[in-house]
């Protein structure tokens, strides 16, 4: 639909014989070959023809910006479906020739489509998003992976998790805000302020009060997002935050599970009903398939339970603990129970212990991706900058 079809201009391929001025050949005489005259004008209708397919080309790359712009995926996956590989080559080498256009459309906007994404209510749709550009060869680490939970022991002990890892297994534990880390600063410092200020003979009992008292209704009707929404700009804080999602982001990809959009601010997190300060959104075709029967195999469950516990996994890979991560917790405990037998406590902490370190060592493998999944997230990249981030540090190892 975008593509351009160049004709080679009509030179020297048939020429006319021009003969001498008084009309007669002779044996020795020279025979003069110029091209018909009309192969001038050829070139110019061919000029004319590429430029028309050209702006007609922009005019429906805008149309897919826009798409874009306004995420409708739906909308920018039928376009990209539309133009063949071919016409897409084509219209980029002859805008390479025409001089400087390249950079408003062309290949590197198919990975626009992921950004697309995070409003899509069909998650079958964002799969498809995915599928596309692995079948175009955008992604080739997408679901590379996915049979590492074919791989190694299943009965992973606290034993055998420490001498994998070199941590204990309460380094895995989420801990509680103010009690660990650097929200115990952060604790520390306002239970001393709070002393100065009443040995000062400064009352601020009623004040405090007040904000206890907001804080429990923000916790009770908003899930701690206002609260979570503060802390965010504790910059310690806020970077672990983003090493945990970056470990969702890039486990969930690893293991093919196509990536709706990662939230970074708690306020729209709570907007889109997810629990706690941030989400990395991701779908699972098998699984979700499995639940909707009734049943669920261990590989869709083991690949699961991987990508839920890749965010401990990736605070433990970099600070050598977890904090965050509760959530993750009692979604997997909900989980859970809904199996057929539900499994025992004992099964469901060996189950933790083992995605914990299967995450754990693919993050391992891959720190370096892990590595510039942060930086983009940290930059504020989208989704699509995100992951392209990823398969460039990937390739390049």
């Amino acid at each position: 639909m975008a593509g351009l079809f160049c004709f080679p201009p009509l030179r020297s391929t048939i020429n006319a014989p021009i003969l001498p001025h008084n009309g007669i050949t002779r044996p020795n005489d020279p025979i003069i070959y110029h091209p018909f005259p009309f192969s001038t004008r050829a070139q110019v209708v061919s000029r004319k023809d590429r430029s028309r397919s050209r702006t007609r080309a922009l005019r429906e790359w805008q149309e897919y910006e826009e798409a874009v712009k306004h995420k409708d995926l739906a909308k920018a996956l039928r376009f990209l479906k539309d133009i063949p590989i071919e016409s897409e080559n084509s219209l980029i080498e002859s805008t390479q020739l025409s001089g400087g256009e390249l950079g408003l459309f062309g290949s590197d906007r198919d990975w626009e489509v992921l950004d697309t994404c995070l409003n899509a209510d069909d998650m079958r749709l964002v799969g498809s998003a995915y599928a596309f550009l692995k079948d175009r060869g955008f992604l080739p680490n997408f679901g590379k992976f996915r049979n590492i939970v074919l791989e190694g022991p299943r009965e992973v002990t606290p034993t055998v998790l420490k001498t994998s890892t070199g941590l204990e297994v309460s380094k895995f534990s989420p801990k509680k805000w103010g009690v660990s880390g650097s929200s115990s600063v952060v604790s520390i410092f306002l239970f001393a302020g709070v002393s100065f200020l009443l040995n000062q003979g400064i009352d601020i009992r009623p004040n405090l009060a007040a904000v206890l008292g907001l804080a429990m209704l923000d916790a009770i009707f908003l899930g701690g997002s206002c609260l979570a929404q503060i802390s965010s700009y504790w910059p310690p804080y806020k970077r672990r935050i983003l090493v945990h999602e970056a470990g969702h982001l890039l486990v969930a990809y690893l293991m093919g599970c196509p990536i709706r959009g990662v939230i970074l601010d708690p306020i729209v997190a709570m907007q889109m009903g997810i629990q706690g300060q941030a989400g990395t959104q991701f779908w699972d075709e098998k699984l979700q398939n499995e639940l909707a029967e009734g049943r669920v195999s261990g590989t869709a469950f083991d690949r699961y339970c991987m990508v839920l516990f890749a965010g401990i996994a990736a605070e433990a890979l970099v600070y050598g603990d977890a904090e965050g991560g509760e959530n993750d917790e009692n979604l997997f405990r909900s989980i859970c129970v809904l199996l057929e037998p539900p499994l025992s406590v004992a099964q469901m902490s060996n189950q933790a212990r083992w995605s914990v370190l299967q995450s754990y060592n693919l993050l391992k493998w891959h720190k370096r991706a892990h590595s510039a999944a942060v930086k983009a997230l940290e930059n504020g990249s989208s989704l699509s900058v995100v992951i392209r981030r990823i398969e460039e540090a990937m390739s390049s190892i």
